[in-house]
């Protein structure tokens, strides 16, 4: 975690860093203030630069007490943790639309690894795999295909399709029409069968209803055509002609 602090912050050395080393330190303790934290003013910055003075620890304390620094000047560990986090929150305080969407490195890589298609790594010869996809089929009545994976892609076609929520309540909704009289229409032959006529006459009538909406689309399919080909010099809604 201190590592990951220190490369968030783009330090220059985060993997080598040394507090125990006092050049080191110091260093980093001002370019900490001097980059992210920024307490003191740039003019009052001059006594925690002066890394070689031999106040140089005063200096660090009354730094740490100005910051309201939990830690004393001989916990450096826990200083430069410290230190890290308050820095960690002003960087993202003043770049949060620049981490507002980032995501972890571990996350990326298992986006970058995730296959394209997630039936990929199923075990078709799985026996539970394949009860489970015929139940599926013969749920759904689809006709078995002797590829199991195959048979899965129908039927996850057909869910996103068909049992979706926009076409469950368009299925959903009740057509209302008025009763026929199946009697008053002439079927034209007979079957010798009351009941193979009856369902005769349905059929006709289903039939001439298709139709009805076969010319209803052409016609809407000329009408289209016609407003985008039409001349105005034959049609007077197009406006007058000529200068």
């Amino acid at each position: 975690m201190f590592r990951r602090k220190l490369a968030a912050l783009e330090y220059h050395n985060p993997t080598g860093f040394d507090c125990k080393d006092e050049t080191e330190f110091r260093n980093f303790i001002v370019w900490l203030e001097d980059q992210k934290i920024r307490h003191y003013k740039i003019e009052d910055r001059g006594n925690l630069r002066n890394i070689p003075s031999s106040d140089w620890p005063k200096y660090l304390e009354d730094y740490l007490q100005d910051l309201k620094c939990p830690f004393s000047s001989k916990e450096r560990p826990e200083i430069v943790d410290w230190l890290l986090g308050l820095a960690v929150r002003f960087e993202y305080g003043d770049n949060v639309e620049k981490y507002r969407n980032c995501k972890p490195k571990k996350e990326e890589a298992n986006d970058a690894q995730k296959p394209a298609d997630p039936l990929i790594n199923l075990d078709s010869n799985d026996p539970d795999f394949k009860a489970g996809v015929l139940a599926l089929a013969n749920l759904l009545k689809i006709q078995r295909h002797d590829d199991y994976l195959v048979l899965l892609k129908a039927i996850r076609i057909l869910i996103q399709e068909r049992l979706n929520p926009d076409a469950i309540a368009k299925a959903s909704q009740s057509k209302e029409g008025l009763p026929v009289a199946l009697d008053m229409h002439i079927l034209g032959f007979d079957t010798g069968d009351a009941t193979l006529n009856e369902a005769a006459r349905i059929l006709r009538l289903l039939h001439i209803e298709e139709l009805r909406e076969l010319q209803t689309k052409i016609n809407e399919a000329i009408v289209a055509v016609q407003a985008i080909i039409a001349d105005p010099k034959t049609d007077h809604r197009l406006g007058k002609v000529g200068r």
